[in-house]
């Protein structure tokens, strides 16, 4: 008697909607009906919301991010990339971490590799800039913020200690403002172990190319936002774009020039590269064009969600709209992901996703924040309380809700360490 074959589902991406797919399936199928396999470069899972407060050092960074494996204890899950899928022949190229490439087989697919940061051909912003989507990135960036307190610290040249002291981020969105405002209060909250240094000697620059930030939030909030940055010491420039940063020195298309060691880009995202090199369906920005029941469109056993999924929203009146690339979406899109894989699986149909976007928070540093929830218009405390409540919500797994909670609580007891790691990414120095 012939067993009959086990379908393989391949999850190209471990990130919120590849990781959550795979956990509804798991909860959805038994182990003998069907293979999970998740492909990622990276072994964890970040939760994106909170890298601001990780670079802060409100939250330990570990904390943020969810071990695949530990997770997804039912799942095969491969450390490396997926070059190149041939989804006519269900052949899937991938790139191990170490090792040669090999080609893999599948019967079903699930894109989830998100989307990338927009970059720009500015002259240095390549050998300058730093991104911020990765929990490395934010490691990274709170040790640079606080070694250029030492730097500045430490110094007798003027224009060492300006050019140390002067912070540029790029881009007005959630990340961008988030991640500013988290830094400029933890490097301000640190000077009060720099005696010889002022809050007034640091620079602080937002720059926006559009004439509003987070949009999101609604124009009146969004003013809201760029009077509190404004009453808290940092430049917002809007309607201005970066113009060259070679070697440090910074040239804003309204004539500002300055020297500055910091400059974090967080200008927008674009469709995973990786999709261009499909045989499936994409749209004018490069994702992938998908039903509402987030398969994908005119193609068999393809399905997606997320930022690299073009997923028509049956709630707007706007003809041909799109769900945002937001978190609020993803979280949702994976659960209906999983759940409608399933029920193809057992002989049912798929069922539509629609979810009305309710709103948008984000924090402004430790206890300010904005948020715009059903029409209503918060700010203050309150605002930044909903924050942290939404998105702990959201956090996968009860270990990581746990850990957070206690985090935030030992906050209110003992201040944050305000002390520079960045040797660590130096093991070998000693030895050359």
């Amino acid at each position: 008697m012939t067993q009959e074959r086990v379908p393989r589902i391949l999850i190209v991406g471990g990130g919120y909607v590849g990781m959550y797919t795979a956990l509804r399936l798991q909860k959805k199928l038994r182990r003998d009906n069907v293979r999970i396999t998740v492909v990622d470069p990276r072994s964890y899972m970040t939760y994106q919301p909170f890298l601001p407060e990780a670079a802060a050092g409100s939250l330990e960074p570990r904390h943020v991010i969810v071990p695949l494996r530990r997770t997804l204890k039912h799942s095969q899950v491969i450390t490396g990339r997926v070059a190149r899928i041939r989804h006519a022949e269900r052949i899937a190229r991938i790139v191990p971490y170490v090792g040669e490439p090999y080609d893999m087989s599948y019967d079903i697919l699930v894109m989830a590799v998100g989307s990338v940061a927009r970059t720009l051909p500015i002259p240095g912003l390549a050998d300058f800039g730093i991104g911020f989507k990765q929990v490395e990135e934010a490691i990274a960036m709170r040790n640079h913020v606080l070694d250029r307190l030492d730097v500045a610290a430490s110094t007798a040249d003027e224009d060492v200690r300006r050019r140390a002291l002067s912070f540029v981020v790029v881009g007005g969105g959630y990340a961008g403002v988030e991640a500013l405002a988290e830094l400029q209060d933890m490097a301000a909250d640190a000077m009060r172990y720099y005696p010889y240094l002022e809050r007034e000697h640091m620079r602080w620059v937002l720059v926006e190319a559009a004439n509003r930030i987070l949009p999101e939030v609604g124009e009146e909030m969004g003013r809201y936002t760029v009077d509190e940055l404004r009453r808290h010491g940092i430049d917002v420039k809007l309607n201005t774009r970066l113009v060259s940063c070679i070697d440090g020195h910074v040239v804003l298309d309204d004539g500002t020039e300055f020297d500055s060691d910091t400059l974090i880009w967080t200008a927008g995202v674009r469709a995973n590269p990786v999709l261009a090199n499909t045989d499936l369906p994409l749209d004018d920005k490069g994702r992938l064009r998908c039903l509402p029941d987030l398969r994908v469109e005119g193609v068999d056993d393809a399905w997606a969600a997320g930022d690299c999924a073009a997923v028509p929203d049956l709630t707007s009146d706007v003809p041909g709209a799109t769900t945002s690339p937001s978190a609020q979406h993803a979280v949702r899109q994976a659960k209906r992901l999983g759940d409608n894989i399933a029920a193809v699986l057992k002989g049912r149909e798929p069922v539509d996703y629609a979810h009305k976007h309710v709103g948008s928070v984000a924090s402004l540093g430790l206890h300010k924040g904005v948020a715009q929830v059903y029409g209503i218009k918060l700010k203050g405390w309150i605002a930044w309380f909903m924050h942290r409540t939404y998105h702990v919500s959201r956090m996968p797994t009860l270990n990581r809700k746990v850990r957070i909670v206690l985090d935030w609580s030992l906050a209110l007891f003992f201040r944050r360490e305000a002390v520079s790691l960045g040797r660590i990414h130096m093991p070998h120095e000693e030895f050359r």
